[in-house]
């Protein structure tokens, strides 16, 4: 279970490293949409600093939805699009968000074993001897499930 979950990390800090070179990328063609830098600077922030899995979960789509107006405000700009250090930040995080997704059902899979195998007789004597619980399920809500959509 710890494993599965330090794979999800390992790959959300992908993500999250990936943010400010976007971010910076964007700013030099984009100047006058300050309010959108800050919104995802600040939801990259809050993701990076959840500690529980609801929290991660509400956190993740926050950043994705700032993520997608960032893209959003990138569309207007021609010679950011042509940009070849932004395609191959924006191919990056494509990738880093399919890893997420992957790292996720690998983690909710091990998790749903695992809270099943608490139920089951004869494991569960052993997992209440020793303390064993319940994990909670790294569930996005619908719209984090989507990958932010990038049109170029």
């Amino acid at each position: 279970m710890d494993e599965a979950w330090s794979d999800i990390e390992v790959q959300l800090k992908r993500r999250y490293d990936l943010i400010p070179n976007i971010v910076n990328t964007v700013k030099g063609n984009a100047t006058h949409e300050e309010s959108v830098f800050s919104k995802v600077t600040e939801a990259r922030s809050a993701a990076m600093g959840a500690h529980t899995m609801k929290d991660h979960a509400k956190a993740e789509n926050m950043l994705s939805e700032t993520l997608k107006s960032l893209f959003a405000v990138a569309e207007s700009y021609p010679q950011l699009q042509a940009s070849q250090n932004f395609l191959q930040l924006q191919h990056e995080l494509t990738d880093a968000e399919d890893k997420i997704q992957a790292a996720r059902r690998f983690y909710n899979a091990n998790t749903r074993d695992f809270n099943t195998k608490l139920e089951v007789f004869p494991t569960n004597l052993i997992a209440g001897t020793f303390g064993f619980t319940r994990r909670e399920f790294f569930d996005a809500p619908d719209v984090e499930l989507e990958k932010p959509e990038v049109k170029f």
